[in-house]
């Protein structure tokens, strides 16, 4: 079985800006025991937020989430004059390769897929993971589903296991469309019987924006992770889901 965590972490804020929540986000995420965590808005290096909260880490947060049980990797997609920010896969198996995907629809709004290779202990065929952090402009998600699309359709077509998931800023249900229709895969959420999860804002969740997607997978259980302390951790809600191999 794997346990499979997405979280936008909204750069280890608060949902205001207020204060540095990293610290009792790693508990967080320590607490759910994950096998895979994909994350998005990881600050790998915030030079101006380094000098104004007492708590902001000595690390990229990503290392700092990971801490010594999980392996990282980490994809820049957007430089700034204080440093870079961009999507971040942790795991528990061993990592075996990683690539970052530019898919910015412009260059005003940058994004990225970063795509990893796991090597799950027992299983014949490596397990693909696609981290994404998708346009807020429909037109620009639609391309950018697209390229997950054609990155992914030769692994499909070969019946390798994939889980893509992130931020998907869509509401309408179309991601599920061009991935289920491209890529045979499906929203845990929806095979567990609901639809798409309300995951954001955090504290009164109305829009279904985080997903997580797999192929080749039985999806035993899935959740929402609502209320305090998940939902003072960032803007958005973690989801997370059980999977067994199928």
């Amino acid at each position: 079985m794997l346990r499979v965590v997405t979280l936008n972490i909204h750069k280890g804020l608060s949902q205001f800006n207020r204060r540095v929540v990293i610290h009792d986000l790693r508990e967080g995420l320590r607490s759910l025991k994950p096998d895979l965590v994909f994350l998005q808005e990881v600050a790998g290096v915030n030079q101006r937020h380094a000098l104004r909260f007492a708590g902001w880490p000595g690390e990229a947060q990503h290392e700092f989430l990971a801490g010594d049980e999980l392996q990282h990797v980490y994809g820049r997609n957007r430089v700034h004059q204080h440093g870079h920010y961009g999507n971040a896969l942790l795991s528990r198996h061993p990592i075996l390769s990683s690539e970052t995907e530019d898919i910015s629809d412009h260059r005003y709004e940058r994004r990225g897929l970063l795509h990893t290779v796991v090597k799950v202990p027992g299983w014949r065929r490596n397990l693909h993971c696609v981290c994404v952090h998708l346009s807020l402009h429909e037109r620009g998600r639609r391309r950018q589903l697209d390229a997950i699309a054609a990155r992914l359709k030769n692994l499909a077509d070969k019946s390798l296991p994939i889980i893509v998931a992130g931020d998907f800023n869509e509401w309408r249900q179309r991601a599920s469309g061009i991935l289920e229709k491209s890529l045979g895969m499906t929203e845990v959420s929806t095979a567990a019987g609901g639809g798409h999860s309300r995951t954001f804002p955090s504290v009164l969740p109305m829009f279904r924006l985080d997903r997580i997607y797999v192929r080749g997978f039985k999806v035993l259980s899935t959740q929402v992770h609502r209320g305090p302390p998940w939902s003072l951790l960032s803007d958005h809600l973690a989801v997370s889901a059980e999977l067994e191999r199928a």
